[in-house]
This record gives structure tokens, C-alpha cells and sequence, in this order.
């Protein structure tokens, strides 16, 4: 099982690729709006669930373990997380392969490509650093699970989140649960990583 440092880089890879694929119909004429939205909708879908994903499991033990940019990475990612969700809501809002479709298809690729590039050099190095291989895969594997069970944003919670609100809930639930890993990468007891809906 890869390490969820490697699940979240291979998301960035396939995010990437998707844009690409975005980018080669619209020179197309004329513009199909039928593969565009073949691309699109699978993009936008994963976009919501790969950010409630890494709320529900990486930024918590991030929180928990990274170093003293830990917080401060978290903040931004939350704030990067709502200005994906606000993109990737506003393009629903209109016909696909319209200009104002496209301005808000590229809101959300702008907000993602800060988020990757971001994470990639901050909070996933900062994680690496401070956490056993153990408990990476421990939480590769609870990533995997949350995607599968996700799939096509089903059954997620895809509300934008205040940064603060959410970093001060996840750290007083930190507090009140244990998370460390023995020998064999197990996590003791639960990853305090409840549900965020409604809060």
C-alpha cells in the first residue's frame, strides 16, 4: 500500500493530466460539449472528494505531528480547499463549454494549482519529515477506502469550511484522542478524524 503522501501526489499527477485533457478539446472546433463534459465532471467530482478526503485524514495528523508549519499549512490548505470548491460549484451553475463556465473551470485550476504546488513543497515534505512510515501507510490505507467508498462525491460533505473554526476542532479532538502508531504501523485507538459536517 503506497503511503498517503504518494496517493495525494498521484491525485496532483491525474488533476494535471485532466486540465491537459480540458485544454486539448477546447481547441477543437467545434467545441464537443459532450467530451467536455466527460472530462470535467469526473475532475470536478475528485477535486471534492480528494479535499474532504485530505480533511477527513491527512491535515488531522499533520496537525498532530508536523513541525511548527504545521498549522500555518493547514490554514492555507483549508482556505485553497474552499477556493477549489468555489470554482468547481460555480462552473455547475452554467452551461459547459460557455465563457462563463470556462472562467470558473479556471478559477478552480488556479485555486488547485496553488493547493498543489503549496502542499507539494510544504505540508507533504513537513509530513514526511515527522511522521513513521507506518502511520503513512496506515493512513494510505484509510485514503484508499475513503475514494472508493466517495467515488463521484457521494455521500460527502462538499461546504466550504472556515480555516480557523476547522484547525481549532481538529486540535481539541487531537487532544482527546490518542494516535500513536507501534512497531507494526498500526494506529492505538481512533485518528480523530470524525466527520466535519454540520460543524
Amino acid at each position: 500500500m503506497p503511503d498517503i503522501t504518494e496517493l495525494i501526489l498521484d491525485d496532483h499527477d491525474w488533476f494535471r493530466r485532466q486540465f491537459a485533457a480540458l485544454d486539448e478539446l477546447r481547441r477543437s472546433t467545434p467545441v464537443d460539449s459532450t467530451a467536455l463534459r466527460d472530462v470535467w465532471q469526473p475532475l470536478a467530482d475528485h477535486l471534492d472528494v480528494h479535499a474532504v478526503a485530505e480533511e477527513e485524514i491527512f491535515y488531522p495528523q499533520l496537525l498532530r505531528r508536523g513541525g511548527g508549519e504545521a498549522e500555518d499549512e493547514t490554514l492555507d490548505a483549508i482556505g485553497d480547499h474552499n477556493d477549489i470548491r468555489d470554482g468547481v460549484h460555480a462552473a455547475a451553475r452554467h452551461p459547459i463549454g460557455t465563457d462563463a463556465w470556462w472562467e470558473a473551470v479556471q478559477t478552480a485550476r488556479d485555486a488547485n494549482d496553488e493547493h498543489m504546488s503549496e502542499e507539494e513543497n510544504e505540508g507533504l515534505p513537513d509530513f514526511r519529515l515527522h511522521s513513521a512510515f507506518g502511520l503513512r501507510e496506515s493512513l494510505g490505507r484509510q485514503f484508499t477506502a475513503f475514494m472508493a467508498r466517495h467515488k463521484g462525491a457521494r455521500g460527502v460533505d462538499v461546504a466550504d469550511k472556515d480555516p480557523e473554526t476547522y484547525v481549532a476542532q481538529v486540535e481539541e479532538r487531537n487532544k482527546d484522542t490518542p494516535g500513536d502508531v507501534d512497531e507494526a504501523g498500526r494506529l492505538d485507538g481512533s485518528l480523530g478524524i470524525g466527520s466535519l459536517k454540520g460543524k
